[in-house]
């Protein structure tokens, strides 16, 4: 079936030898024993995409990722395991996509198209959209050496989706280059994800995978460590960041069909916390433009040299809105003893669109949770938004611009 990607039980290994003498003598004397090691890079993965849909790929450095997409895109063999995938492909692995540096960005195009499966004649075609589209201008006719990694991204990208693939399968490639071609690739994978295409991304970059993503893998040391939710995956990522001795990260349901994410080391935890409306009364709908306050309730479980209380407002689809801790509004709290509760209140105007938000929560010390995490809390309050006094405006932010007609040129 067309778009479809089927990887089953599939694993890459590597023999590591510890001298070039033990290779050597291993290749000599192949009925002796073996002179190497056996290094897993994958094992045992496995999971089916249907047409149409988006997968993302989550992992740190090393945990298999690229690795793994090699695999599907058969640039390189499987130790283990099978891989069906259906239709035409079309790759983003490595910037330039395998670009000759001597050769021009025109030239490129011809061998790079040809490789993933245009004619000439199709090449020829489409070369006007290709140049348009990648905006690298009179470059196109220059050698790819004298190319920034951005423009080779940007023509590298502009070929492999000239025609729209049956599956599209993007790297990190797209986090180099300017925020403006990012924008526009993301559009056009969109547009094609509209039209059926399958999309497989590996990237670190959380609002990508919560954008267009439908459910996401966790791959840790070449294994899949989790499944799910682009937003549970991520929230599960982030706090593995976090993970140090003495720590733990925990998943439970929170009540609404939803998997609050909790990790820490427990030395100080949040003990309630609400959304207030203007009369100080807990409430989970406010009106767009209302002042609120956030309250949040922290246990001391322990003494603590410092403590930083941070939270962040995130949409329905786990994309952060806004985030701020105590730190960098500059409130120090410091050399706190054990068996304290402290009341922190974060009054605000809330500048939202109707929707449902989350807010999550951490506490640590410094400026981030990745020093010392006592406790970072996902879907810690879960609130509602409805416009009932403003004018009707389209986004998740209330800017609330004030209109004035000029008669003629105004711009000075």
């Amino acid at each position: 079936m067309n778009g479809r990607i089927h990887v089953s039980r599939l694993g890459k290994a590597y023999k590591r030898y510890p001298t070039h003498r033990a290779r050597l003598l291993e290749w000599i004397l192949p009925g002796g024993k073996p002179r190497h090691q056996v290094v897993h890079v994958l094992q045992d993965i496995n999971f089916t995409v249907e047409p149409g849909q988006a997968l993302g790929i989550i992992g740190i450095n090393g945990a298999g990722k690229s690795t793994l997409l090699k695999l599907i895109t058969g640039t390189a063999m499987p130790s283990a395991g099978s891989v069906q995938i259906g239709g035409r492909v079309a790759a983003m692995l490595e910037l330039g996509m395998g670009f000759h540096p001597d050769f021009t960005g025109r030239q490129n195009v011809f061998m790079a198209g040809q490789l993933i499966g245009l004619t000439m004649d199709e090449l020829h075609a489409l070369m006007p959209e290709i140049e348009a589209f990648a905006e690298i201008g009179e470059y196109i006719d220059q050698p790819v050496r004298v190319y920034s990694s951005g423009m080779q991204m940007r023509l590298g990208f502009s070929v492999a989706t000239a025609r729209r693939p049956d599956v599209l399968i993007v790297d990190e490639a797209l986090s180099v280059g300017d925020a403006y071609f990012q924008h526009k690739s993301f559009e056009r994978i969109r547009s094609f994800r509209q039209q059926g295409t399958t999309l497989l991304i590996v990237s670190h970059d959380k609002g990508a995978i919560q954008s267009v993503c439908d459910r996401a893998i966790l791959l840790d040391a070449g294994r899949v460590r989790k499944e799910g939710t682009p937003e549970e995956i991520m929230d599960y990522y982030n706090a593995m960041l976090a993970d140090r001795e003495g720590e733990n990260v925990r998943q439970e349901a929170d009540g609404n069909g939803k998997t609050r994410t909790i990790s820490g080391t427990g030395e100080a935890t949040v003990a309630a916390i609400a959304l207030l409306d203007a009369a100080g009364q807990p409430a989970e709908v406010h009106g767009t433009g209302n002042p609120v306050t956030l309250r949040v309730e922290v246990d001391i479980n322990a003494d603590l040299p410092e403590l930083t209380l941070g939270f962040r407002i995130k949409d329905r689809l786990g994309q952060n809105i806004f985030g701020t801790n105590t730190f960098h509004k500059g409130l120090q709290v410091r050399d706190l003893k054990a068996g304290r509760r402290l009341v922190f209140d974060f009054a605000f105007p809330l500048r939202l669109g109707p929707g449902t938000y989350s807010v999550a929560t951490a506490l640590h010390s410094s400026d981030n949770h990745l020093l010392a995490n006592y406790e970072w809390r996902d879907l810690a309050l879960v609130f509602e938004v409805m416009n009932l006094k403003q004018s009707y405006f389209e986004g998740s932010t209330w800017l609330d611009p004030q209109v004035v007609l000029h008669e003629g040129a105004a711009t000075p």
